[in-house]
C-alpha cells in the first residue's frame, strides 16, 4: 500500500468496517444441490462496493460529500475534467495497433499483410510467436515464421491476443503508488467485462468491438488513482458514496478521451460515451447497452470472487440497460463457467 493510503487509513480515517455482505459466501454448490435464493442488489451498491474493492477502501455509511471532499473533487476536475488532463501521459499503444485492428477487420487482409504490419513492432512479434507456440495452439509442425503464426492464430485470435497484450500492462501499471492489487483487479474486471460484452452483443455487430469496449472501459480509473495518490491529503478520510460517484464519472471521461487518443473504432467510442452519459440518458446503441450490462455483471463477479457478496447474487432488477433479464442471467452463467475460481 502506498504512503498516502497508509496515512489515509492509519490515523485520520475511522476503523475499517467489514465490507457489506448479503448471506454467507459459500463454495460452488454441487450440481443438483438445492440453493436458497439470494436477493438482488442495486446497481448503485454494486458500483460503490466494486470501486472500493479496487481502491482497497472500506465501506462508508456517508452518502453526501463533506466539505473537504467537495474541495478535492473540484481539484480533480481542474486536473482531469474536460480536456485538461494530458492524455499523452497515459501508457501509449503501439503505433501499429490502430492500423492492425483496421486491417484485421478488413475483408482484403491476408496473412502476408498482417505479418508485415506486426513485423514493424518487435514486442508484438514476440507475443504472437509466444502465443502461437503455447499448448492451446500446439501443432505437429513447429511454428517457424511470423506468417505461419499469424495464419495459425487467425483474425479473431490475433485481435484478442493483441488487445490483451496491449491493455493488460496498461491497466496493471496504471494504478501508480497504490500498487499491484488495484491494477490486477482492474484487469480481472476487464477480462470478465469483455467476455460478457461479447456474449451480450452476439448477432448485433462486430464481436471484437464488443470485446474491445469491455477491455478498455476502466482505462481511466487507474489514471485517476495516480492523481489521487498525488493530490489527496491524508485527512480526506474514507470516501463518501457521492464523492466516489464523482470520481468514477471523471474516470469514465478519461477513458473516453483515451479511446479517442488510441483511435479505437467509432462504435467502441460511442459505447463508452453512452456509458459516461448514463446518468443523463439511457444507452440507445446495441453495444452501449451490452457494455453497460457486462460492466455490471463483471463487477458482481469480482465482488463475489473477493468474498464481498454471495456468488449467487443475481443482476440488479432495476437497471438502465435495455436487455432482457433472461439474457443477463445466461450471460452471468457464462461468466461463472468461463471464470470459475
Amino acid at each position: 500500500m502506498s504512503g498516502f493510503w497508509k496515512r489515509l487509513f492509519a490515523s485520520e480515517a475511522p476503523p475499517p468496517k467489514e465490507r457489506p455482505r448479503l448471506g454467507v459466501v459459500l463454495p460452488w454448490p454441487e450440481d443438483g444441490a438445492p440453493q436458497e435464493p439470494v436477493p438482488a442488489l442495486s446497481s448503485a451498491d454494486i458500483q460503490d462496493w466494486f470501486y472500493r474493492l479496487v481502491l482497497g477502501m472500506p465501506s462508508s455509511e456517508k452518502v453526501e460529500m463533506r466539505l473537504q471532499e467537495q474541495v478535492m473533487l473540484r481539484r480533480l476536475d481542474e486536473l482531469c475534467g474536460g480536456d485538461r488532463f494530458d492524455i499523452s501521459t497515459l501508457p501509449r499503444l503501439p503505433e501499429v495497433l490502430p492500423q492492425l485492428l483496421r486491417l484485421l477487420k478488413s475483408d482484403n487482409s491476408d496473412g502476408t499483410k498482417v505479418a508485415k504490419l506486426i513485423g514493424r513492432d518487435p514486442v508484438l512479434v514476440g507475443e504472437v510467436m509466444r502465443v502461437s507456440r503455447s499448448a492451446h495452439y500446439r501443432t505437429a509442425r513447429p511454428i517457424s515464421s511470423l506468417q505461419h503464426a499469424v495464419v495459425l492464430l487467425g483474425h479473431d485470435g490475433l485481435r484478442q491476443m493483441v488487445t490483451q497484450h496491449v491493455m493488460k500492462p496498461i491497466l496493471q501499471a496504471s494504478a501508480g503508488m497504490l500498487g499491484h492489487a488495484a491494477g490486477q483487479r482492474l484487469w480481472d474486471h476487464a477480462e470478465r467485462c469483455a467476455h460478457a460484452s461479447t456474449y451480450l452483443a452476439r448477432g448485433q455487430g462486430d464481436p471484437f468491438e464488443a470485446y474491445l469496449a469491455g477491455i478498455v472501459c476502466n482505462a481511466g480509473v487507474g489514471a485517476m488513482i495516480r492523481v489521487l495518490d498525488q493530490e489527496a491529503p491524508p485527512t480526506l478520510g474514507v470516501f463518501s458514496r457521492s464523492f466516489l460517484i464523482g470520481y468514477v464519472h471523471l474516470a469514465n471521461h478519461l477513458t473516453l478521451r483515451a479511446a479517442k487518443h488510441w483511435e479505437l473504432p467509432p462504435n467502441v467510442i460511442e459505447a463508452l460515451r453512452e456509458r459516461l452519459e448514463v446518468r443523463a440518458r439511457a444507452p440507445v446503441t446495441e453495444l452501449g447497452n451490452a457494455l453497460l450490462a457486462a460492466d455490471h455483471l463483471a463487477m458482481i463477479q469480482m465482488l463475489a470472487d473477493n468474498h464481498v457478496v454471495d456468488r449467487a447474487t443475481p443482476p440488479a432488477s432495476a437497471r438502465v440497460d435495455r436487455l432482457p433479464d433472461v439474457l443477463l442471467e445466461r450471460a452471468q452463467q457464462e461468466l461463472r463457467r468461463a471464470f470459475r475460481t
